[in-house]
């Protein structure tokens, strides 16, 4: 198994690259936002791998962070949802989006994503609830916000909303449906979203 690769971006087409690694090209497929998020030809980049061996196929699939790759090894257990299929979901949705999407069994969400309807959304919840814990959830979105730089503070405040709402018996489920159907702006206080929700619950 190639757990990454480290080399040299070589070509960009429009859903793989070719990285060049000891002289040899490797065409990795990749998620359609981290094509838009590579840095510029000839420039040495790192690559999470994940080798999809078939009888008559074998395909090589990368990612920007290891985060997404585990998500795509746990979207590829969900049956009817093959490689091809999870990197189209992984190229609408973010990791962190399908985590919450799951945990609020938000099928809408999920069904965003190219050839996903509402049945395999569905199904893809079902099947992964769980494998997800909401701490676990707002500590991976954290760590992603601290490594991408993503200070949005409209995020912060639903996720202190939401886990205010479990401290105060709540499931976690209910609590990130509820807060969902808040209306949140940057103006608006942590203690003024919790009274909204709590008006709704």
């Amino acid at each position: 198994m190639i757990g990454y690769l480290k080399g040299e971006l070589a070509e960009i087409k429009e859903s793989y690259i070719v990285l060049e690694v000891g002289n040899i090209g490797y065409e990795v497929y990749l998620p359609t936002n981290a094509i838009m998020d590579l840095p510029s030809l000839g420039s040495t980049m790192k690559l999470y791998t994940y080798l999809h061996v078939r009888e008559d196929a074998i395909g090589l699939f990368g990612f920007l962070s290891k985060d997404d790759l585990e998500m795509f090894k746990l979207l590829i257990t969900v049956n009817g949802i093959g490689p091809k299929g999870a990197l189209g979901i992984l190229s609408s949705i973010s990791a962190d989006e399908i985590r919450f999407a799951v945990l609020a069994e938000d099928v809408k969400t999920i069904a965003k994503a190219p050839g996903i309807g509402n049945k395999t959304a569905s199904k893809l919840i079902l099947e992964l609830k769980d494998k997800f814990k909401l701490e676990t959830a707002f500590e991976q979105r954290m760590m992603n916000q601290m490594q991408s730089n993503d200070t949005s503070g409209i995020v912060s405040k639903r996720e202190e909303a939401a886990q205010a709402l479990t401290v105060l018996g709540y499931s976690g489920t209910d609590a990130l449906k509820i807060v969902n159907q808040i209306d949140i702006t940057e103006e608006m206080t942590s203690e003024e979203i919790l009274k909204q929700c709590l008006k709704k619950m």
